[in-house]
Parts: structure tokens; sequence; C-alpha cells
């Protein structure tokens, strides 16, 4: 089994009645039995909450604004990426550093064997 866990720090912009709370912890998990084609983030608050988003859309969504039902993923600016997930309670909008993303999609290719998309 291959599991791929990082941590990373991520900033929360908008959240259903709260403010930026500067950067927090985010769990971003892998496995590639349970769920090969799907990546897990794990937003911390007082009900954390957690996504899976397919590798595929966030992959391409590093690279031009790209959706999928609930889960909305886009460039902004050269190093930061932004992740969006919609609620029937609201919407959480995550702010990501590009190169962290990129470096976990890295890890989650190489834990499936897989070789990375161009």
């Amino acid at each position: 089994m291959s599991v791929v866990e990082q941590y990373a720090r991520a900033h929360i912009v908008t959240d259903v009645l709260e403010e930026d709370r500067g950067a927090v912890p985010v769990v971003l998990r892998y496995d590639s039995e349970q769920d090969p084609r799907r990546v897990h983030v794990a937003l911390p608050g007082a009900a954390p909450r957690e996504w899976a988003v397919a590798r595929e859309l966030l992959e391409q969504g590093l690279r031009a604004p790209a959706g999928r039902g609930e889960i909305r993923v886009w460039p902004c600016g050269r190093v930061q990426a932004v992740v969006e997930f919609h609620t029937a309670q609201g919407v959480s909008v995550v702010q990501f550093e590009t190169k962290t993303l990129t470096r976990f999609l890295r890890r989650t290719y190489a834990a499936a064997a897989e070789p990375l998309p161009h």
C-alpha cells in the first residue's frame, strides 16, 4: 500500500462567517489502494472538513481554471493556486503555494508508479 501524506500551510481566504485567519495547517493525503484517482484535503476548524479532489483536476487547475462538481481550482499569479470548495453551508476558498501542491502531486504519481502526465 502506498500512502502519501503531506502537511502544508494554506490561507483560508473566505469561509462561512469567518474572515481571513492567515496561514493554517492543512493535510494533503493520497492512498493509492483506497482511492487511486483522488487526493484528500483536510482543513482545520471547529468542525474539520475533508474533501476528495481528483488528482487530474488539481493538476489541471495549477495551469488554468478547472472545476468539477463542488470543487474549483485555478492558478493565482505565478506562485499560488486557489482551491474553492462549495457546500450547502457556503464556500471555502483556500490559497496554496503552487510548489507545495506540485511537490505533493509528484509524490502521489511516484507512489502509484504512474508516469507523470505532460
